[in-house]
């Protein structure tokens, strides 16, 4: 054999094994049918997710503050609500600071199905960023929105509002999440 011969042979494997994997693998009759997808763990009608732009990865550990800033019912004292992101830089569930009012229960209470309440969800970043020797512009970085509805899930038009931020030490970005 000539080396073109060889060459050709090479190529023409590997053309072989680039389709192969390609191709859809045969689908087995025995195969276990896949289960549904399990349900998310129950969460809070307001959520945030905060994504590090810096390294591509979620912003684990961050502390997040959240305040009813105003509403239809509320009083002189601001009820406030704080968590710490997890591993995939997720707040799913608050925990009150001073009382015992949850986020869905302060919405339930609402007096219309149509009321609407203003909220601010801050983020720790200057004290985050400089635990990991990095330099940031932002000390912190507040969120103000406005959520329409009772917070019944399913019910009266709700629907869930989600807080994302793509985050990094000299810029910042978030939008209306699902």
């Amino acid at each position: 054999m000539d080396s073109r011969e060889t060459d050709l042979g090479r190529i023409t494997n590997r053309l072989a094994l680039h389709q192969q994997h390609l191709e859809p693998a045969p689908i087995s009759k025995t195969a276990p049918k896949q289960q549904p997808p399990t349900k998310m763990a129950a969460r809070d009608p307001i959520t945030c997710h905060v994504l590090n732009t810096m390294t591509g990865t979620p912003a684990a550990n961050l502390s997040v503050t959240l305040t009813l800033i105003s509403s239809s019912t509320s009083s002189s004292n601001p009820v406030t609500f704080r968590a710490t992101t997890n591993a995939d830089g997720r707040v799913a569930n608050w925990t009150p600071v001073g009382g015992s009012a949850s986020v869905p229960s302060i919405l339930s209470a609402l007096p219309a199905a149509d009321s609407k309440t203003n909220w601010a969800v801050r983020f720790e970043t200057g004290p985050w960023y400089e635990a990991q020797g990095i330099e940031s512009f932002w000390p912190e970085v507040e969120v103000k929105f406005t959520v329409k509805g009772r917070g019944r899930e399913g019910q009266e038009g709700w629907r869930h509002y989600h807080v994302p931020v793509l985050l990094g030490p000299w810029n910042y970005s978030t939008y209306r999440g699902s």
